[in-house]
């Protein structure tokens, strides 16, 4: 078996042979002479050559290592140094036998058997004539066959076509010489130098870099002109793919040439690091694994653990992956596995920092407390997951403060408003660039703790689009029988969060998803009374704005009757946010009388008011009186709280046409109409006249168009309105009305109850006409709300207007004819 070792276009032609070797002749007319001096027997022994293809007048190199093939070539050369060759079909043969050798060879003179230093053989051959095998008369100890001499067939003289063929090959020779970087420059020499035509296409066919399936066809074309145009199509072929892959690596050697210096920067650092003192990459990976072993996480999340440090020991440091995967072991490593902050079980105490901390706020002091003393007798509970909602500025938020002080744990805080992505809440996948954990899991790390007590602010205020649900995020979260597995998509393994105490906070529950809200205790904090907030700025609000402008407690005095007025005066909200700002505003200009020397009298009284705060922003909404039919005082519930409404009804004559005005919502004007259709079906109860509904147009309007209103709670005092218009009849002084009507004349419950007695309080009203089934809700409320009022309870709309329609009409009625 042999095989060729590829010496390129010139090493042969500018030769590497002793100085005994034989002048080889290389040109086609030398080749003619030397042919001629030659006998070509009949009979010849065949040398199968592995992957290349012999051709007239080429020299070839070939290094021989089977024995059979040493045998025949010491043989040959002692004899007449004449074999032929022949290529074999499939190069991974190594042991060819007759059907694996191809029939058209090339007969060979034997210039120069070499043994190399490695003891290998390497023979030195050219080629003659072509040649195709006839019979194979022996195959022992190498194959012997009878052969017939083949001729080329010329073109006749002066062929232009044939001609222009070799001048292309030609020139696409010295193209790809000049491309390519495996072929030395030298050999653009030899073909510029090439005369004779057909020797020219022979050593263009040997040295080209085509297969070896291709050269074996030119070779068994007789045609040169053919077998030209055959060699022009691969070499056109050739010179493409080389154009291509220069392109490429053009296109890419900017950047490989960028990677080179730094890595070659980057090895030269490493090896001044060495010198000043050790590897920093392992030493960076010892301090890692120094700290895993100090972890208390799960059997599982250690072997995640050593498996993803395995994976960064493997990366090259000056790869892009490697700062990912350090900056992922590092998230792991500060994640507080297990790791716990001890409860307090002094319940005593914690019920004394509750108190000192909020005034009010019973229901969720009573919970948190509940919660301790179950988890004090068990010992162990998963925590509760607590939604506080309410008006703004009512202390929702600083009550987890409260929770964590008392519970002696962590504190986390994290705002949902406005959240779009889901990303937010689960993470995003490592392999993102500039991938990090979720804000849940960010936050617990921050905590370092996995039992904080964690305060999702604003979770009514959470959004979707296209970047997904966070609300359904959510609820894996906030489920007790899943967040012991919460799954980040950046941790890529399970974290327990079952013993983290959650407290969301809302303004509304309306706006949570239904799936969200079932999961989560719900607890309404309801609004201050003017009381409550007076005590709330005095224990609480004044000392700490007095700390925050650097004053001492006894440089300003504020009295009951001055907070009193600023409430009233100066804000109108249920909780305490507003008045705070007030009297921060008081506080800096003492601090800065203070500071400029200046006279100031400590004690707060009403001759500042004017100087300080401005005039009133707020007058009280007080009861309008009776004095005109049509009007009456309802209740309403808002996001900051109670307020109470004006319902004005009037008549004038026309054609029965029912007009709706005041920026009402679609469930406020369907109670206008119920309304109405009510009254004209019972007409005769209210000793109305039968035309008074076809004779007039009746207008519904609720002052201050310019806020949205909408609800059902108006109903019974948009009836009462339109009775009171029609009759003419006072509605009794000081009430206030809430409540929804049906066509059935049923008054229904409604909500926020506490709410709209607070601004009943505050506008001055005495009774208040509610539904009887509201009554449960009125015995909830503390008796301190509801000091000064009568509820009156009504289970029909003509139990409405018993109550609060007088038998007395108006001053000067409308007289309906």
């Amino acid at each position: 078996m042999s095989s060729e070792i590829n010496m390129g276009f010139s090493g042969i032609l500018f030769g590497d042979l002793s100085a005994n070797t034989e002048i080889i002749p290389i040109g086609a007319d030398e080749i003619k002479d030397f042919n001629s001096k030659i006998e070509i027997p009949d009979t010849l022994s065949i040398l199968p050559l592995k992957n290349t293809v012999l051709f007239p007048g080429v020299v070839l190199p070939i290094s021989v290592g089977r024995n059979k093939s040493i045998k025949l070539l010491r043989d040959a050369y002692r004899e007449n140094k004449i074999i032929g060759t022949v290529s074999q079909k499939d190069v991974y043969v190594d042991n060819p036998e007759i059907k694996d050798l191809n029939m058209v060879g090339t007969v060979a003179q034997i210039y120069k058997i070499i043994e190399m230093p490695d003891e290998s053989t390497t023979v030195i051959i050219q080629g003659l004539k072509r040649f195709r095998i006839d019979e194979i008369i022996s195959d022992d100890p190498y194959f012997k066959a009878r052969i017939t001499s083949l001729e080329d067939i010329n073109p006749p003289e002066k062929d232009k076509e044939y001609e222009a063929l070799v001048a292309s090959l030609k020139d696409l020779s010295l193209k790809i010489i000049q491309l390519s970087h495996h072929i030395p420059p030298e050999a653009s020499f030899a073909v510029k130098n090439i005369e004779n035509y057909p020797f020219l296409i022979n050593f263009i066919c040997s040295n080209s870099d085509i297969k070896p399936i291709e050269k074996q066809k030119l070779l068994e074309t007789d045609d040169l002109k053919i077998r030209s145009t055959l060699l022009l199509e691969y070499l056109s072929h050739e010179l493409q793919m080389l154009e291509l892959k220069n392109n490429i690596q053009s296109k890419v050697n900017v950047e490989i040439n960028k990677q080179q210096k730094e890595y070659l920067l980057h090895q030269q650092m490493r090896t001044i690091q060495e010198e000043l003192g050790g590897n920093p990459l392992e030493k960076e990976a010892e301090e890692i694994k120094i700290k895993a072993k100090e972890k208390k996480w799960k059997q599982e999340v250690a072997k995640h653990f050593e498996k993803e440090l395995e994976k960064l020991q493997r990366l090259n440091p000056v790869a892009g992956e490697y700062s990912v995967q350090l900056n992922y072991l590092q998230t792991l490593l500060e994640m507080p596995w297990n790791e716990y902050s001890e409860d307090k079980f002094d319940l005593k105490n914690a019920e004394k920092i509750l108190d000192e901390d909020h005034f009010g706020l019973e229901k969720v002091k009573e919970r948190i407390l509940e919660h301790l003393a179950v988890l004090k007798l068990k010992g162990d509970l998963k925590a509760p997951i607590i939604c506080l909602y309410g008006p703004p500025g009512t202390g929702k938020t600083s009550l987890g403060k409260s929770i964590a002080k008392a519970l002696g744990r962590k504190y986390v805080r994290m705002s949902l408003g406005g959240l779009h992505d889901e990303a937010e809440i689960r993470g995003h996948r490592k392999t993102y660039i500039g991938a990090m954990p979720g804000r849940i899991m960010q936050s617990i790390k921050k905590a370092k703790s996995a039992n904080p007590v964690f305060v999702l602010d604003e979770i009514d205020k959470v959004g979707n689009d296209f970047r997904g649900d966070p609300s359904s995020a959510l609820l894996e979260v906030l489920d007790p029988e899943q967040n012991s597995a919460f799954y980040d998509n950046y941790l890529e393994i399970e974290f327990d969060l079952s013993n983290v105490m959650f407290i969301a906070t809302a303004n509304t529950t309306t706006t949570i998803a239904p799936a969200l809200r079932d999961r989560m205790e719900i607890i309404n904090v309801t609004g201050y009374i003017v009381e409550e907030k007076i005590e709330i700025a005095k224990q609480h609000i004044i000392p700490k704005q007095l700390e925050i402008h650097g004053l001492k407690k006894d440089q300003l005095v504020f009295n009951d009757k001055i907070i009193e007025k600023i409430i009233e005066q100066y804000t109108r909200e249920s909780g305490v946010r507003e008045l705070e700002k007030k009297i921060a505003k008081v506080i800096r200009k003492l601090a800065k009388k203070i500071a400029f020397n200046e006279k100031f009298n400590k004690n707060f009284s009403a001759g500042h008011f004017k100087n300080i705060l401005g005039t009133p922003e707020y007058f009280r909404e007080a009861y309008q009186g009776n004095e005109f039919a049509g009007v009456v005082t309802g209740l309403a519930w808002t996001a900051n709280g109670g307020e109470i409404l004006f319902i004005e009804t009037s008549v004038s004559r026309g054609k029965g046409n029912l007009t709706i005005t005041g920026n009402l919502g679609e469930v406020m004007k369907e109670s206008a109409v119920i309304a109405l259709e009510y009254i004209k079906a019972h007409a005769d109860l209210l000793n109305l006249p039968g035309k008074i509904f076809e004779n007039w147009n009746y207008h519904v309007h609720v002052p201050e168009g310019a806020i949205p209103k909408d609800g059902p709670s108006a109903g019974i005092a948009m009836v009462t309105s339109l009775a009171s218009a029609f009759t003419q009849r006072k509605v009794k002084p000081h009430v206030a009305m809430t409540g929804e009507i049906t066509l059935r004349g049923k008054v229904m419950p409604v909500g926020g109850i506490k709410e709209k007695i607070l601004a009943a309080k505050r506008a001055g009203i005495k009774e208040i006409v509610i539904s009887e089934e509201n009554k449960k809700d009125i015995e909830d409320i503390k008796a301190i709300y509801l000091a000064g009022l009568k509820f009156l309870y009504v289970k029909t709309i003509m139990d409405v207007l018993n109550i609060t329609l007088m038998k007395e009409k108006v001053k000067k009625p409308v007289k309906f004819i």
